[in-house]
């Protein structure tokens, strides 16, 4: 019992280590060139998936700040994965939830990083297009138009999809960025900045199936919120919009 305890004792020990070799000292009896080794070897795996995972954000932050943001998200964050395919949705939670901003990280980083992680989770995402109880060239207007489960809608503060190294303000525009990141049958991952009427209409158009409008209905309803009288011109100009949409793949069709 007592070699059991002792056994977990030292891989605490030497866990703890890794994760933070500057706040906790190495096990005892572990010859120190070979713990250097396993210190890099952690380090350095880790800091390779989150440079790739966010190349943008890593790009503007540069090697010593993202290198120390990588041993930051070592010691503060308690991952609930073990697996390495999951070191950027660990590394987003770290930076919503346990981060601390250093003076010259850029006040758009959180958001930065979101966007980034949107590319490669819909990139990896086992989602299947469905195609049963459909109709692809439905009418949009009378019909009840679905939106793909591989499109979403994300709104941002900043234009994270222009961020880089020519393009990195220090305030945000005066109003938000709408964008649809979707996946398309052929696998590729795109986005589209859209307007705040069209975030509103993708909205409405993924709700539940028991409530879903029509194409008209949901045009209709905007046109009321915006205080519109006539719905008609904005029915008409949301019929391109809804065509658009089915032409990338974001509208699936319309319910069979």
């Amino acid at each position: 019992m007592n070699g059991a305890a002792d056994f977990a004792r030292l891989q605490a020990d030497f866990a703890g280590h890794l994760r933070d070799p500057g706040g906790q000292p190495p096990p005892a009896g572990i010859e120190p060139r070979r713990m250097q080794v396993y210190r890099e070897l952690i380090f350095n795996n880790i800091a390779g998936f989150i440079r790739s995972g966010f190349p943008v954000l890593w790009g503007l932050l540069g090697d010593a700040r993202g290198n120390r943001l990588v041993r930051d998200f070592m010691v503060r964050h308690r991952a609930e994965t073990p697996y390495f395919l999951e070191i950027s949705r660990e590394f987003l939670a770290y930076l919503q939830d346990e981060y601390q901003p250093d003076p010259e990280d850029p006040d758009f980083l959180r958001e930065l990083a979101h966007y980034e992680w949107v590319e490669l989770a819909l990139d990896v995402a086992d989602s299947e297009l469905p195609r049963e109880g459909l109709d692809p060239h439905g009418d949009l207007l009378s019909g009840r138009p679905v939106v793909s489960p591989l499109a979403w809608v994300l709104s941002y503060r900043y234009q994270v999809h222009l961020l880089g190294p020519g393009f990195r303000p220090s305030e945000p525009p005066p109003t938000p960025t709408h964008l649809v990141v979707y996946r398309n049958g052929a696998d590729e991952v795109n986005f589209l900045e859209i307007n705040a009427v069209t975030a509103r209409l993708l909205q409405l158009l993924g709700s539940d199936p028991e409530s879903r409008p029509t194409g008209e209905g949901a045009l209709a309803a905007i046109a009321a919120e915006l205080g519109q009288a006539d719905a008609g011109p904005v029915i008409a100009a949301g019929r391109q919009i809804l065509l658009q949409l089915r032409e990338l793949e974001v509208l699936l069709g319309t319910l069979a």
